[in-house]
């Protein structure tokens, strides 16, 4: 079965950065597409950003110039690089990714910018 493991949340200061990563396994196949969502408390769980098979990028405007999605297909494992954090980046990022012809969640990781 399918699993995606989340890592490299943590707490940083305002304008500091991190790296995500979104790892598959228990597959042959790797991560075709993908997208990174977030949660924070009390709000409904928002999309960050996509990125296709293709290798096309989107992102939230909230977002847009700062966080930036990749994939390293021999690593099966997607990313997402986070600078210039502000405080309302806070929350739980989530991982959603295309493994085959079926999509995953990852357990998310716990993001914290402080002022």
């Amino acid at each position: 079965q399918v699993q995606l493991a989340e890592s490299g949340g943590g707490l940083v200061q305002a304008g500091g950065s991190l790296r995500l990563s979104c790892a598959a396994s228990g597959s042959s196949r790797g991560i075709t597409a993908g997208g990174w969502y977030r949660q924070a408390p009390g709000k409904q769980r928002e999309l960050v950003s996509t990125i296709t098979s293709s290798g096309s990028t989107n992102y939230a405007d909230s977002v847009k110039g700062r966080f930036t999605i990749s994939r390293d297909n021999a690593k099966n494992t997607v990313y997402l690089q986070m600078n210039s954090l502000k405080p309302e980046d806070t929350a739980v990022y989530y991982c959603n990714a295309r493994v085959l012809t079926s999509w995953y969640w990852g357990q998310g990781t716990q993001v914290t910018v402080s002022s």
